[in-house]
């Protein structure tokens, strides 16, 4: 079947870079059956079978076609799906992950850490809950008169009985009251999605100033106005 050849040999061609940018499709393979046909030996034609397998070649190459082009269509729609999705998120909530990773020193002592509550309405009082990765509470801190917003704490590594705990994650809760007396919950890890940005066909939330992997994040939403 030498328009089958043909197709073979020119895709050999293609993969080592002969004839790199050119792609042999439905319209050319039709060509060269046409261009076989007319140049047949009269006294030797083209078997029956070998021209039924060639137009049978032809179909399942242009089903391929209509098939490559409906992937591509319902690709991008995922893509134009996924990007709206993202934008929408632009001043809502974006929820890391609500654990800080205590380390250690070359000397084997616990290295201290930061970490950052977000407040929804100003502080009267209130409490930081520190859990091990069994849920026991190891730490407990309190927190004193401010305003709302963000605000940094930090934790020396020590439970509250002054030991040192082990490495590893531990997760942060936070419970306040505002000045009426309503009990609130700060938010670890939380933070307002100031933008997104799309680069290499990834999508970036802008939190806090910085740019994160919209895989990275756990959990969007909104806060309730009390």
């Amino acid at each position: 079947m030498a328009a089958i050849s043909e197709l073979n040999k020119t895709t050999a061609l293609n993969k080592t870079g002969v004839n790199p940018n050119s792609i042999l499709g439905k319209d050319d393979f039709m060509k060269l059956l046409l261009s076989e046909l007319q140049h047949q030996d009269p006294t030797s034609p083209m078997d029956s079978d070998k021209i039924l397998a060639q137009t049978s070649q032809l179909a399942a190459l242009e089903s391929q076609d209509k098939t490559n082009k409906a992937l591509e269509a319902l690709t991008a729609s995922f893509k134009q799906n996924k990007n709206f999705a993202a934008v929408s998120t632009i001043g809502k909530y974006a929820r890391l992950e609500n654990k800080v990773n205590l380390t250690q020193d070359t000397k084997g002592n616990i290295n201290p850490t930061s970490f950052e509550l977000n407040f929804a309405e100003d502080i009267k009082s209130g409490q930081i809950e520190i859990y091990d990765e069994n849920n026991k509470l190891v730490k407990v801190m309190d927190i004193k008169e401010d305003t709302k917003g963000k605000h940094s704490y930090s934790w020396n590594g020590l439970n509250d009985a002054g030991d040192e705990v082990k490495p590893g994650k531990y997760t942060i809760t936070a419970n306040y009251y505002n000045p009426d007396g309503v009990k609130l919950s700060g938010e670890f890890g939380s933070y307002k999605v100031e933008s997104v940005k799309f680069e290499d066909e990834k999508t970036y939330l802008k939190l806090n100033g910085s740019f994160i992997p919209f895989d990275k994040v756990q959990e969007i939403y909104e806060k309730k106005v009390s």
